[in-house]
């Protein structure tokens, strides 16, 4: 037994040790948080952190997974996307301007004729650009910032390239009616709207697809990426008889149906710019994925459409997907595993799916790893957390360019699998001596970012050392002593904001 003297004397001793442990488990949980921030958003902030702090993971996490209100932006954020052409014409009313461009460029001579006709591919352009104005604005300053992330998931797992063909005028309702309303809803809804979406017709070329003319280009991809995955157990004879169902699929170009038999006027399908034209498409039975299917129009697409929504294989591969994108290389098969019974059991409710996945022992561990960023993740999270405090940034195309710069630039992946997502395709030194020219134009020019017109800013404010300004919340607990000197050494604010963002410790997420 201890004598008296310490027995009073030893837990005063021990008090610092208590304190320690106290002031440690209460960083280790900031660092956690912030970890988790940053996997569920385009980048931690000080404010999204506090806001995680407040009402704690669980309820922040349920309130990302199922938001409940209209996002809402910064109001001169939302004053500029209210004032581009996409906002204020649609994208049918954009067809036909584009239309007539080009029936009037057939009246001209020649050379006029040539000009007239790039003027009308410029157009489509133009409104695919504004689209990804659009993209990093909302990147940056959604409150819904899961959602955000999902309708980029979905936009790069659905892809289509905006320079092929017409895409670009049909870019705008792709996001915002095929994409963004499903990221987190049923997985069946989200592959229903696409397979109705005219950028997607357009870009598998399902709109030279019809019956006697057969194109499998949509039906190979819709299965290989978009549902059951490579090795997903579908034939070469699904593929063809996926084709034959997808017949008549394409877009309409005038208000009016067309003109058909009198026996199939009640099978045209029109909803804006989509149409299904009964007079293009094979009304033979078909035998997909073992199920006969008979000939009966738009019905077919729904139920082929059911088929490979409420496959086991669509299940493991979109899971398999989602696991990489928020987990890094390889995932385990056990998480992937209960993603994708969730997925099954819930009828491939997609915010269900993930909450497994992020209430998964497995997922928690990779937070401590941290996982590679690709280019987009990378300016977007550097420009959340520079310009956080900042006024709302008014020119977005300088976040736009450097995804371009990086390799990276939104949707312009030439093939339809997407960008990939592993760290091998973005971690080489050209990366990152690029990365690093991104990272000073971010840290020392933050003018560029205002810059509208031929105006400079004049009333811009200095951006706060970002170190400072995130000491505590647990953001940058893990920096290694290397950085921190390279940082503490660093000759001006903007250099020691460059070396932070070009730091091997911020490129992970």
């Amino acid at each position: 037994m201890l004598p008296a003297h310490l027995r009073r004397v030893l837990p005063l001793l021990l008090l610092p040790l208590a304190a320690c442990a106290l002031a440690q488990a209460d960083v280790d949980a900031k660092t956690r948080e912030a970890a988790l921030v940053n996997r569920v958003t385009w980048g931690a902030t000080p404010a999204e952190l506090a806001r995680m702090q407040q009402v704690g993971a669980e309820r922040y996490l349920h309130a990302q997974l199922h938001p409940v209100s209209q996002d809402k932006l910064p109001a001169a954020v939302q004053q500029r996307i209210d004032a581009l052409s996409i906002s204020r014409t649609s994208d049918e009313a954009a067809r036909a301007t584009q239309i007539s461009m080009r029936q009037k460029a057939n009246k001209l001579p020649p050379d006029e004729k040539i000009k007239a006709m790039r003027e009308a591919r410029r157009f489509s352009i133009r409104r695919a650009a504004e689209v990804n104005d659009r993209a990093l604005w909302r990147a940056l300053y959604s409150a819904n910032q899961l959602q955000d992330q999902m309708t980029w998931f979905w936009m790069n797992h659905f892809n289509v390239d905006l320079n092929k063909g017409d895409v670009g005028v049909f870019l705008s309702q792709y996001e915002d009616r095929a994409i963004r309303p499903h990221a987190l809803g049923k997985f069946r809804d989200l592959l229903s709207a696409t397979m109705r979406a005219p950028a997607m017709l357009i870009y598998l070329d399902n709109t030279q697809n019809a019956a006697g003319k057969i194109n499998e280009n949509y039906a190979r991809e819709l299965m290989e990426l978009h549902t059951l995955g490579v090795g997903g157990g579908y034939s070469q004879t699904d593929v063809q008889e996926l084709a034959r169902i997808l017949t008549g699929l394409g877009i309409s170009n005038k208000p009016e149906p067309p003109k058909v038999k009198r026996e199939w006027r009640d099978k045209v399908v029109q909803e804006g710019l989509f149409l299904f034209n009964p007079a293009r498409h094979d009304f033979g039975e078909k035998k997909f994925l073992g199920h006969r299917i008979a000939g009966t129009g738009m019905q077919e697409v729904d139920k082929a459409a059911e088929l490979l929504a409420r496959n086991p294989a669509t299940a493991k591969h979109v899971s398999g997907k989602l696991a990489v994108y928020f987990m890094g290389d390889a995932p385990p098969a056990s998480v992937v595993d209960k993603m994708a019974r969730t997925f099954l059991a819930s009828d491939g409710d997609i915010a269900a799916t993930l909450k497994t996945l992020f209430d998964s022992p497995e997922f928690s561990a990779s937070l401590k790893k941290g996982i590679f960023k690709d280019p987009v993740h990378y300016v977007y999270s550097s420009l959340r957390l520079a310009y956080g405090g900042m006024p709302p940034i008014l020119n977005p195309k300088m976040g736009v360019g450097m995804l371009k710069q990086l390799g990276q630039p939104l949707n312009q992946r030439l093939t339809p699998d997407g960008y990939p997502m592993s760290k091998s395709d973005w971690a080489g030194s050209g990366q990152m001596t690029t990365r690093f020219e991104v990272a000073s134009v971010i840290a020392g020019a933050p003018q560029r970012f205002y810059k509208v017109g031929g105006d400079d800013p004049t009333d811009l404010p200095p951006l706060p050392d970002l170190l400072k300004a995130n000491a505590g919340n647990g953001l940058f607990a893990g920096l290694s002593s290397a950085t921190r000197e390279a940082i503490e050494q660093a000759k001006s604010r903007s250099k020691a904001n460059t070396y932070l963002l070009a730091s091997p410790e911020f490129m992970l997420r």
